[in-house]
């Protein structure tokens, strides 16, 4: 089963792939953030180090999609299916040339070509989940853990960044189409700090899990997590 996440920055994605991965018993694969040297040199200088960011993290995501897709059991905290989101902002802004945006979707066309067949196991995630997240949650969510080189204290300009990531979102989730999908409302519910909430987001995903076949009852029993809380069995 290759369960990919998906949300805008701050949304909680490597919190619930940790989740998950425990819950399910799964491998988690996490984004390249804190040993990333290229982002912080990025957020000083977009239009020196815009590309080559988006060329690093469009490295690792293929890698880690590889990976999973070559195994049964994985959980992906950001994939490759929403690279482009990024790149196309940046090229918008006017961080990445028109010729480096070229390059890059180029590269990006090769590489999904490929993925279809690096494995024995997937030619798609078995299932997205979209982390659903205010531009008002996002920021306080981003203040609060603190990265100097996110705040918009110190860049201003980041606000109207974060504000048209937000909007891109919507069109981005509404067109993806590689696999089922749902969406998680992150500001109604804070799996992060409150573990009533990360009960009840589990037993969402788990539901959406075996109304789609990848998992039956007997394996939603089972889960750890879950243990003590079964009244979402009811109607299995």
């Amino acid at each position: 089963m290759l369960i990919v996440l998906s949300g805008t920055i701050g949304a909680g994605k490597t919190s619930l792939t940790t989740l998950l991965s425990e819950a399910l018993g799964t491998e988690p694969f996490y984004e390249s953030v804190a040993d990333n040297p290229i982002l912080p040199l990025f957020y000083k200088d977009p239009k020196q180090y815009g590309f080559l960011l988006q060329i690093y993290f469009l490295n690792k995501r293929f890698d880690s999609i590889k990976q999973a897709m070559s195994n049964d059991n994985n959980v992906l905290d950001r994939s490759i299916y929403e690279d482009e989101l990024f790149t196309k902002l940046n090229a918008d802004m006017g961080r990445i040339t028109q010729q480096e945006f070229d390059v890059y979707q180029a590269l990006l066309h090769n590489m999904m070509q490929e993925i279809g067949m690096v494995s024995n196991y997937k030619k798609a995630p078995d299932l997205l989940i979209h982390i659903d997240l205010s531009l008002e949650e996002q920021m306080r969510r981003i203040k609060k853990r603190g990265r100097d080189y996110e705040q918009t204290k110190v860049d201003p300009t980041l606000k109207d960044y974060y504000q048209n990531l937000h909007n891109r979102y919507i069109d981005w989730y509404d067109n993806y189409d590689y696999s089922p999908k749902m969406k998680i409302d992150g500001d109604k519910y804070d799996f992060v700090e409150n573990t009533k909430d990360r009960f009840t987001v589990l037993n969402m995903i788990t539901e959406k899990l075996f109304e789609l076949g990848k998992i039956d009852v007997a394996e939603r029993v089972n889960i750890p997590l879950l243990q003590g809380t079964k009244d979402w069995i009811s109607q299995a």
